[in-house]
């Protein structure tokens, strides 16, 4: 079976299933799988072999093209924190003399050397046109589980390889994973804060905005297709809701403030801090900028809204008892109750996409580091450790991995660890400083 994935640049790929593709036949079949458990804080890596793929066509560009695709698609499943990515130096196998299928593996050469889980690959290239055929293989249990052929244009590579870590990670985990999401976030590169977007793993950062000015807080539509972000650029802190598509913008600017905005999952509608009435009050308002409705009304300030991904509850900071805290609020029957109680200054919630957990800033030791609290407010963790501020936590659209900025190496820099605090490693290295990171939901593009 054969479907084209169409893309709005424009780009084909062409994928056929190869043998055994995933959860519905083994389910069929009367088996399941559960290779990766995410929920697990104790989860282990699955040592996983990437060797070379087998060259069909001879050249040295091929030969280059091909280790590039390969070494790609090991970083990018190894970003995932599921895997121990094998050392090719131990292998007992050479791509150029051996089959990739089942029946041409010697799986006993794999589990040897430890590997539980295999991939083999075949490159062709033809002028500017590529063929892959990747595979996946159970080396336990010695057969295939996956198999995908991917054809396209040679500057097409990466978005193939992502095609199937996707499938990988979707087969071992039954989750859709983070290879079709992006990040944006503000740099200061420009000599002025600015916002950037770039891809899952810090790849092809892009600036987007050109306002000479404070911009903050972006925040994506659930589509992928807007963002919102706070800008002074009129002379004082709007709101802009900016197309990707068309790169036109709305813009609200009520008397007073207009801040923090996010958008509501699966709607074009927002939360925004709008200070027009005194207070610093959190408005639901349509992505065209007009007021629904006031959502909270208390002394003191409300801000920094942050949606359950039913779209029907909001966490938000608020210093109505003092120092602030974090509060949630129910928007079918107005409810509101306080989150944290641990700590004076908790600030910048993050709800998870699963929906059982929030993630904040707490500060610790004068510094502010990452927490995530249970949604009910049962057993706040204390996810970073360093010195330096560890803030402006942002959940991958899975909820595995979280991405935050830090000053433990001096100037601020974009983060990504894992759900559980752990594989922190630096994002991307830009001039100047980078913060306010946001995870979008999945975008194909």
């Amino acid at each position: 079976m054969t479907k084209r994935l169409h893309a709005a640049t424009g780009w084909m790929l062409a994928m056929v299933f190869l043998g055994m593709l995933g959860a519905a036949n083994a389910q069929q079949s009367g088996e399941t799988y559960q290779y990766i458990d995410i929920r697990n804080p104790f989860l282990r890596k699955i040592p996983l072999a990437v060797p070379l793929f087998k060259n069909l066509t001879n050249g040295a560009r091929e030969d280059d093209n091909s280790r590039k695709a390969v070494d790609f698609m090991a970083s990018s499943l190894d970003f995932t924190g599921y895997f121990k990515i094998l050392d090719r130096g131990g292998f007992l196998f050479d791509p150029q003399k051996s089959g990739v299928s089942a029946a041409d593996i010697t799986f006993q050469n794999w589990t040897v050397v430890g590997a539980e889980l295999l991939t083999t690959g075949t490159y062709g290239q033809t002028g500017d046109n590529v063929e892959m055929e990747l595979r996946l293989f159970d080396t336990i249990k010695g057969r295939q589980i996956l198999g995908k052929r991917y054809s396209g244009n040679v500057s097409e590579t990466r978005k193939m390889i992502l095609r199937f870590c996707a499938e990988v990670v979707f087969y071992l985990t039954g989750n859709q994973g983070i290879f079709n999401s992006r990040i944006a976030f503000v740099s200061t590169g420009s000599g002025k804060k600015e916002i950037y977007t770039c891809d899952f793993d810090g790849y092809n950062p892009t600036r987007l905005t050109y306002n000479d000015s404070i911009s903050l807080f972006p925040s994506w539509s659930f589509d992928g297709q807007h963002i919102a972000y706070t800008s002074y650029k009129g002379g004082k802190p709007d709101i802009y809701i900016r197309s990707l598509a068309d790169k036109r913008e709305t813009v609200i600017s009520n008397e007073g403030m207009n801040i923090t905005p996010v958008f509501m999952p699966n709607r074009f509608e927002l939360a925004a801090t709008q200070s027009f009435s005194g207070d610093q009050e959190i408005y639901l308002l349509t992505g065209t900028g007009k007021m629904i409705k006031k959502l909270t009304n208390s002394r003191g300030s409300d801000v920094a809204p942050t949606w359950a991904p039913d779209g029907r509850k909001i966490a938000f900071v608020s210093n109505r008892t003092g120092g602030p805290q974090i509060y949630v609020l129910d928007l079918d029957t107005g409810n509101e109750r306080r989150l944290t109680f641990e700590g004076k200054y908790n600030t910048q919630p993050s709800w998870s996409p699963r929906g059982d957990k929030i993630a904040y800033s707490s500060q610790v030791g004068g510094f502010q580091q990452v927490f995530v609290i249970g949604a009910d407010g049962q057993n706040p963790v204390q996810l970073t450790n360093t010195g330096g501020d560890n803030e402006s936590a942002s959940w991958s659209p899975d909820g595995s991995l979280i991405v935050f900025n830090s000053t433990r190496e001096g100037p601020s820099r974009l983060y990504v660890m894992t759900a559980f605090g752990t594989d922190q490693r630096r994002l991307l290295l830009l001039n100047g400083e980078q913060t306010n990171p946001k995870w979008s939901s999945g975008i194909f593009n």
